[in-house]
């Protein structure tokens, strides 16, 4: 039996050994993306022989008794590609180098990457490997046109000759994090994902959908929750992994680029991945993607790589001629080590760490580096070695025919209109929170539990005078409670904001798209959650039986929440954690308890600070106020035989209301006004992408 036999059955045959070489067998039907019938139409056609300098792994890479490495493709399916038309893109990078501005002293700070030259071609696996913060993933988002906004770029980036950017749909971009919704199954994650992207009928979708599943051997997954939804068990790393690429591929990409694609994977997982990711290169699919270690195996998938430490380019160039490089350097492999183990070793400065601590103990348990001088040493050594190769001068020409003369323009794929995007974002939402239990049905438990304790706290106070103030405190207690159980959503918002940081990011979607997406699908849940607890809390303290005094309180606080959830949304941008949103929003809500006007009138309030601007900011005050005046303005309670006074008199005494007709109004225009500041606000830090400016924030998936 293979070991290697993939869990899905829609899986390719991967790797299989044999004695003591690894080969790709001959695949049977190469996967293809190019079986739509509307894929010539938006591809410009590339033939393979273009990129005729693509060199082939040679069967032997180790002198024996060294295994050798894997051969990535037979002589027979290289031939069947170049026979083939082909949706590849020539990328070619020109003395790139790129910068960091330094916030606290406001000055660009020492160059990530520097000075970086080389090229990726049609059909062929081009890989940015080197240690910890040596600026794989930096190179890589500038290649991609995806710097942040504290990064900048010098240099020149080629398209098929053309100095110009990738547009819209002609790549897609794969994040290290699996940024994935865990209340949809794969094949739905892929058609919202399509749907999103990519305009025309949904039907016309479907086969696309497939295509990709097929292409990433998701086929036993497909119909199966990503994340674990409750007790269900969550989908596994490797396919994790794929569905993210699958993401990418329903737009059909010239090229694709992928940070660490094997990140978080155990040795088998990684070598199905690249064997699948080696057929979507057969089909002529440009793949560049970072990499900070590989086994052997995987090594030998690789057709070129580029070699970094501490931004400099050591190394680019075939796998194999990297190799012979370290040789020339000084630094030949040793038998039976892994490639990527030697170069890592030769140029991770964190080695000289270990090996100085090692060299203190008594029981010394060996060299644990294969390069006898210091790594800065080898790095300037392999350095210079480079600059006077001839592997050099052979990516300089290279370099120079690949941008003498301009190829086919890659053409801007079309979207998806607005108004579908935001139907379908709408839908997506509604769909995860009636799926998500800590979205929904957590808060609709505690909502209900809430209004159910106060209710029935507060019961049979009756109406006289002397209830007034015990039915105000009910009041402020509920819209209280109500505001402040809101933060059990904050794990639900931040999901919410990854997803849209990432689906920016890719242009799947956009800020105004994301905003009304959310907010129409938020509308029925809150307004369900709003007539339930209402309809508890209200009749349980007796408050006015009238439906239009009753339909007064429920449209106040369905106000209250909506503009809440814009305040939620607003936090959880900033932080992205949990716990500070939580703590963060904790204590805006108290500040905002304090100075609703219960606690203390709140034209008694100290001017400067808590008077104004903060309670001129606080949801308690005009969401108590406008229910307090709903209960009582055109009320009276008798004082002895003959003598009533007014409900708003009343109340004066402990709670500042007005005794106009529409001043209950006018709370509730105040509270519409806040809903959409906040809102705008959140547009403007969405549109601005204020984090680009912030310090990096680690996005993790969502889980």
């Amino acid at each position: 039996m293979d070991p290697y036999r993939s869990s899905s059955s829609s899986a390719s045959s991967p790797a299989v050994a044999l004695g003591r070489r690894y080969y790709l067998p001959k695949p049977t039907r190469p996967i293809s993306f190019e079986d739509s019938p509307d894929w010539a139409d938006d591809v410009d056609s590339i033939h393979l022989a273009t990129a005729s300098a693509s060199a082939s792994l040679p069967t032997t890479a180790y002198p024996s008794p060294t295994p050798s490495l894997p051969d990535p493709s037979s002589a027979s399916a290289s031939a069947a590609c170049r026979e083939r038309k082909v949706a590849g893109a020539t990328l070619v990078w020109k003395e790139l180098s790129v910068s960091l501005r330094d916030a606290r002293h406001g000055r660009r700070s020492d160059r990530v990457v520097k000075s970086s030259t080389g090229y990726a071609l049609p059909g062929t696996l081009t890989v940015i490997m080197g240690p910890a913060r040596s600026g794989k993933s930096t190179l890589q988002r500038a290649i991609a046109g995806r710097l942040r906004g504290a990064e900048r770029m010098y240099g020149q980036v080629f398209v098929n000759g053309a100095n110009s950017r990738l547009p819209y749909g002609s790549y897609g971009y794969v994040d290290r994090d699996d940024v994935l919704i865990e209340s949809l199954t794969v094949r739905e994650m892929l058609h919202f994902s399509a749907h999103l992207q990519l305009p025309g009928l949904f039907s016309s979708k479907r086969s696309i959908v497939e295509d990709a599943i097929a292409a990433m051997s998701l086929g036993d997954y497909a119909d199966k929750l990503i994340g674990g939804h409750c007790f269900m068990k969550r989908l596994p790393s490797g396919e994790r992994r794929r569905l993210s690429i699958a993401r990418e591929l329903v737009m059909r990409p010239h090229v694709l680029f992928i940070d660490e694609p094997l990140y978080h994977l155990d040795s088998v997982s990684a070598l199905l991945l690249m064997v699948t990711l080696k057929k979507i290169a057969s089909t002529g699919c440009t793949l560049i993607f970072t990499m900070y270690q590989s086994s052997t195996e995987v090594f030998g998938f690789f057709d070129r790589i580029c070699l970094l430490s501490n931004g400099n380019t050591l190394f680019f160039g075939e796998t194999l001629a990297c190799l012979q490089h370290f040789s020339n350097a000084g630094f030949p492999c040793p038998i039976m080590q892994s490639p990527s183990d030697h170069f890592l070793r030769a140029i991770n400065t964190d080695f000289d760490r270990i090996i100085a601590m090692c060299k203190n103990l008594q029981d010394d348990q060996g060299d644990f580096s294969s390069v006898s001088m210091d790594t800065a040493v080898a790095i300037r050594t392999l350095e210079a070695t480079y600059k006077s190769s001839t592997d050099s001068v052979a990516v300089e020409s290279v370099v120079a025919k690949l941008t003498e003369k301009e190829g086919p323009h890659l053409k801007s794929k079309g979207r998806a209109s607005n108004t579908t995007q935001i139907a379908i974002l709408t839908w997506r939402s509604l769909l995860i929170m009636s799926r998500d239990w800590k979205y929904f049905w957590s808060r609709f438990a505690l909502y209900m539990l809430l209004s159910l304790s106060v209710g029935t706290v507060f019961i049979n106070i009756g109406h006289s005078l002397s209830s007034v103030m015990v039915r105000v405190s009910a009041i402020f207690v509920y819209v209280s409670f109500v505001i402040l159980l809101s933060v059990s959503g904050v794990p639900a918002h931040i999901d919410e904001i990854k997803i849209y940081s990432h689906e920016e990011a890719n242009q799947h979607s956009g800020t105004m798209v994301f905003l009304l997406g959310h907010f129409l699908s938020c509308i029925p849940f809150l307004f369900l959650v709003t007539i339930s607890s209402s309809l508890v809390f209200y009749f349980l303290i007796g408050l006015r039986s009238e439906f239009s005094f009753f339909m007064y309180f429920v449209i106040t606080i369905f106000v209250c929440l909506v503009a809440n959830e814009a305040l939620i949304m607003i936090v959880a941008y900033i932080w992205l954690d949990t716990y500070k949103c939580t703590l963060t929003l904790i204590c805006l809500y108290v500040i905002m308890m304090l100075v609703g006007g219960y606690f203390r009138i709140r034209g008694a309030l100290p001017s400067p600070v808590w008077n104004y601007p903060l309670s001129y900011a606080s949801f308690h005050v005009y969401a108590v106020q406008g229910l307090v005046e709903n209960e009582y303005v055109g009320t009276s309670f008798a004082v002895g035989a003959i003598r009533t006074i007014p409900g708003v008199q009343a109340v004066r005494g402990s709670y500042d209301i007005s005794s106009s007709e529409n001043a209950k109004w006018v709370n509730l225009v105040v509270l519409l006004v806040m809903a959409v500041g906040y809102r705008l606000v959140l547009y403007l830090l969405l549109r601005l992408n204020v984090r680009k400016h912030m310090r990096p924030c680690k996005v993790t998936s969502v889980q």
